[in-house]
């Protein structure tokens, strides 16, 4: 076992998305691996070399404990649209690339973070547009991450839409990355 790396064994059947292409596969119960990485409420697991992203909504069938999903009910109903925006950011920094252990906004994987009322006043519901890319154009968990970062913003309090676009323009380099993430990763 490598430094750092936790071992688990399935408990029940469950659906992973391969790392990097994102194709879906089961893993039997009584599959050992290893958890590489815990963040943002989904693991990732080293399955016979092959990493596997877990939802956490799943984290029972590795025997850990299902993360706390925040929910529009949890957060106080009386919201403006500057404080939906910091929220919105605040979301967005729990969401994690698979394989790298850096949020996509100290990434700077998030080049548009829009919000906006759905129709006239500003009291909501609002609509709230995402543009990100991703580390490689042929990263096949894009729409993984996409479809996280979709989920977790429709359960803000009075957000009504989320659109999140992958872009590719312009194409990403670690010289987006925040000055904190680069630290982390040793870079």
């Amino acid at each position: 076992m490598r430094p750092g790396r936790e071992p688990v064994v399935t408990t029940r059947e469950v659906r992973v998305e391969c790392i990097p292409d994102g194709r879906p596969a089961d893993l039997p119960q009584g599959t050992p691996a290893f958890i590489t990485q815990a963040l943002g409420g989904s693991f990732t697991l080293w399955v016979e070399g092959q990493l596997m992203r877990l939802r956490g909504a799943d984290a029972d069938a590795i025997g850990k404990p299902v993360p706390h999903v925040p929910s529009a009910s949890d957060a106080s109903e009386d919201i403006d649209i500057d404080s939906l925006r910091e929220r919105v950011w605040q979301t967005l920094k729990t969401c994690y690339d698979p394989e790298i252990p850096v949020d996509i906004v100290e990434l700077g994987l998030v080049y548009v973070c829009d919000v906006r009322p759905i129709g006239d006043g500003d009291q909501g519901p609002f609509r709230i547009t995402i543009e990100m890319t991703v580390t490689a154009p042929g990263c096949g968990m894009g729409e993984v991450i996409a479809d996280e970062v979709c989920d977790k913003l429709l359960l803000l309090p009075k957000v009504g839409e989320a659109t999140v676009n992958i872009v590719f323009d312009p194409p990403w380099d670690r010289s987006m990355m925040s000055e904190a993430a680069q630290l982390s990763l040793g870079l």
